[in-house]
């Protein structure tokens, strides 16, 4: 009985189901790009070749009618089909954040005192530091 309420732990946790979600997910992502490279891109490619079909690109090993083929076309089609994955997973991450503002690692622009040698916001008409006025044109006329 220990062993089942274990389980039944482990399987109420919100990261497995959240796991669980992300691979049918990523299935049927996959299902689109293979589409994607298969039926868009491949055919483009081809036209850029002359008609070349990637699919069919081989080199026959030995001779007879049970050579083995090493394809290479098929290895092309998963490389593009790899990047494509990640292309489109950069711009969701990219295109998510932008829209969350989400800007993690991102720092303010900051310039450095000319006196203290401090790093303060770019925006910045007397420095923190050492309150020297960077910009007097910028101060209020009461501050002059």
């Amino acid at each position: 009985m220990k062993l089942a309420k274990e389980f039944k732990e482990f399987i109420e946790r919100g990261n497995v189901i959240d796991l669980a979600i992300a691979v049918v997910m990523g299935g049927a992502f996959n299902t689109i790009v293979s589409s994607l490279v298969n039926d868009v891109i491949m055919p483009a490619l081809s036209l850029l070749t002359f008609g070349y079909d990637f699919a069919s690109l081989a080199v026959q090993i030995g001779t007879g009618d049970h050579a083995a083929q090493l394809t290479y076309g098929n290895l092309i089609a998963a490389i593009i089909h790899f990047l494509l994955i990640a292309l489109v997973i950069f711009l969701m991450i990219k295109g998510y954040n932008h829209l969350t503002n989400n800007n993690i690692g991102v720092q303010p622009a900051t310039k450095t005192c000319p006196y203290c040698q401090s790093a303060i916001d770019e925006a910045a008409t007397r420095c923190p530091n050492c309150t020297t006025v960077l910009d007097p044109d910028a101060l209020p006329e009461e501050l002059r």
